[in-house]
């Protein structure tokens, strides 16, 4: 009898679902668990080429390629790092040009950024500028 389950792309696994965070997420035990749900919100709201999954084991989003990765481990409060995903690419020498006049990002290398949000409050204050990157930031990827 042939399977009923949907078939998954070659690059693609079971890890690379929404259900997967979900699962995920109904797990965790984390301060900013709120914070992060939130937060998955907002950057699935960005663009409708966004789809998400476990990767480096937290909750991760992707167009084409992973390019944002939860931090769970940050200590003052909940991070997310943006990238261009696992593969090195070739970047100018300037880097990824991205519009950030509310200065949320602090660059980790000329591929790579860290927005960190203090808490629920300090996140729907700059929830509008973090959109706005997320949407810049895919088009790089």
């Amino acid at each position: 009898m042939p399977s009923t389950s949907p078939k998954l792309s070659s690059h693609t696994s079971a890890a690379d679902s929404t259900n997967a965070v979900n699962e995920f997420m109904s797990k965790l035990n984390h301060t900013f668990k709120d914070e992060i749900q939130a937060i998955r919100a907002t950057i699935l709201g960005a663009g409708i080429s966004i789809r998400e999954g476990i990767k480096w084991n937290a909750p991760s989003f992707r167009t084409t390629n992973y390019f944002a990765t939860t931090n769970l481990r940050e200590k003052g409060g909940i991070s997310i790092i943006l990238h261009l995903g696992a593969k090195v690419r070739e970047i100018t020498p300037e880097g990824i040009l991205i519009e950030d006049p509310e200065k949320l990002l602090k660059w980790l290398a000329k591929d790579r950024a860290i927005i960190v949000f203090k808490d629920m409050k300090d996140f729907l204050q700059k929830k509008a500028a973090f959109e706005r990157i997320i949407q810049q930031w895919i088009t790089q990827v």
